[in-house]
């Protein structure tokens, strides 16, 4: 078992949120499969920490990821994808979710701010978390997206790798 010490049991996060608004503090919240961690993710999470004081991540639980993107991933498993977000410094805090939205933990969080990478916009959000981002008053940013840098480009250059192996 590897430690995750920022993992925010679903329980606990109403309670860890009221603490934060006690404190003035701006709570961050952005989600995603983190399948294959890259530099696009660090960059995209360590601007997302400048939108405020308090950066949680919403993460896709395995069968999420197996539901949203087909049988053959995540790449790693969510224990792993937790433990290496944990290891971040911009991230406070974990959330692993199993829906293929996060609408419900949107909900618990409440944030102040929610960040997604600029390959989305806002019609191309997930309506679900959409609708529950604008119930509890959400600025929604979008971090414009490093360029050349996916899970799926990575995938793709390894791919190219080993098929020109001999």
């Amino acid at each position: 078992m590897l430690p995750i010490h920022k993992q925010i049991a679903l329980s606990d996060i109403t309670v860890r949120r009221e603490q934060l608004r006690k404190n003035n503090q701006t709570l961050i919240f952005t989600n995603g499969c983190f399948d294959l961690l890259h530099v696009g993710h660090v960059y995209a999470l360590e601007k997302a920490k400048k939108e405020g004081h308090v950066l949680w991540v919403g993460v896709n639980s395995d069968a999420s990821v197996r539901a949203l993107k087909g049988n053959a991933r995540p790449i790693y498993p969510q224990e792993a994808r937790l433990y290496l977000l944990n290891a971040l410094q911009c991230v406070d805090g974990l959330i692993l979710f199993d829906g293929t939205d996060c609408a419900r933990e949107l909900e618990l969080v409440q944030p102040d701010v929610y960040v997604k990478s600029g390959h989305y916009a806002l019609e191309t959000l997930n309506p679900n978390e959409r609708r529950m981002l604008e119930k509890c008053n959400a600025s929604i940013r979008f971090i414009p997206p490093l360029p050349n840098w996916s899970t799926t480009k990575t995938l793709e250059r390894i791919r190219e790798l080993f098929e020109k192996e001999p």
